[in-house]
């Protein structure tokens, strides 16, 4: 564990980075295990919710409210980060079903657990999560809260991004992370040196992210690399899972099935295929996600499908 906790605030301790053996091309890659920052608030949770619990307590507010899915790494993590910080927390959780299946769900059980309050509703419903509309029933019903949108994104988790890269990284010529909302990329885009350019693999299908991410981006020498979601978001294959456990056993790095397993998927191929100059220096940003495995790993099973094993 990488990060303490102490009254109002949460010191952080030096992230190691660690080197892939790969011999190919003289390429050299290494990966940021941001994920060793916290058990549950890992990698980008962390970082994306440290600014955003400083200026909910600068507004003086009690509870904090956010969104998710079954199992959500941001429902976990904010959950756990309001526990420890003194927070109340409501989760807005997408599918009506899943109230009566808590003990059935890793995710939602260690929430629970850490005293976070659901409200269970429709995928329809969700759908309408940033509207106006939407977000006024919820105040009336909840009466104050800080709002903390689903997966975290805001100019506080970018801030919070912006310090993932250290001047130790300025070795590297290129900067590889998962894409989801596109918090962690713009933070790291921004954070960039001149000579440097980041790759971003989405999770999902669909063009909109690069328009997300120049709402927070200030640098444009970036790349969205959307040939490796294997299927989407969420969505996971045997070719996927062989990767991770193989990867595993080589390296002794667990990778999250979402997002950080198909960057480094989607690296290794490019590296393989030459996409990168001879002689690059690349680091892969670990955003963590370890925690949603065990639920992951009970989808699997109902479809007989091979588990992720890090034994």
């Amino acid at each position: 564990m990488c990060c303490i906790f102490v009254p109002n605030t949460i010191v952080l301790l030096e992230i190691p980075t660690q080197k892939i053996q790969l011999n190919v091309n003289s390429v050299s890659v290494f990966i940021k295990r941001e994920d060793l920052i916290h058990s549950i608030i890992s990698g980008n949770k962390f970082r994306k919710l440290k600014y955003n619990l400083v200026q909910a307590k600068a507004e003086n507010h009690k509870t904090l409210l956010t969104f998710g899915g079954a199992f959500s790494n941001h429902i976990a993590a904010v959950a756990f980060a309001g526990k420890e910080s003194g927070f109340k927390t409501i989760g807005i959780i997408r599918g009506d079903e899943l109230k009566s299946k808590i003990d059935e769900n890793p995710t939602l059980k260690l929430a629970q657990e850490c005293g976070m309050q659901f409200e269970f509703i429709t995928r329809e419903s969700y759908r309408h999560k940033n509207e106006v509309g939407f977000l006024d029933d919820l105040k009336q019903k909840f009466n104050d809260f800080y709002l903390v949108p689903e997966g975290g994104t805001n100019k506080f988790a970018v801030k919070g991004c912006e310090e993932i890269l250290t001047k130790e990284d300025s070795q590297y010529d290129f900067i590889c992370c998962a894409v989801g909302t596109g918090g962690t990329i713009s933070g790291i885009i921004n954070s960039i040196l001149p000579h440097q350019k980041v790759l971003g693999f989405p999770a999902l299908k669909g063009n909109f992210l690069k328009d997300e991410i120049r709402n927070f981006a200030k640098n444009k020498n970036w790349e969205l690399i959307a040939a490796y979601p294997f299927g989407g978001y969420g969505k996971i294959t045997p070719e996927l899972i062989h990767f991770m456990n193989q990867f595993y056993l080589e390296t002794k790095i667990p990778l999250d099935p979402i997002y950080t397993a198909k960057m480094v998927f989607g690296v290794i191929d490019l590296v393989q295929k030459n996409y990168f100059p001879e002689n690059s220096k690349i680091l892969l940003i670990h955003t963590g996600g370890i925690q949603g495995i065990q639920g992951m790993n009970l989808k699997l099973k109902a479809k007989k499908l091979p588990l992720i094993d890090f034994q």
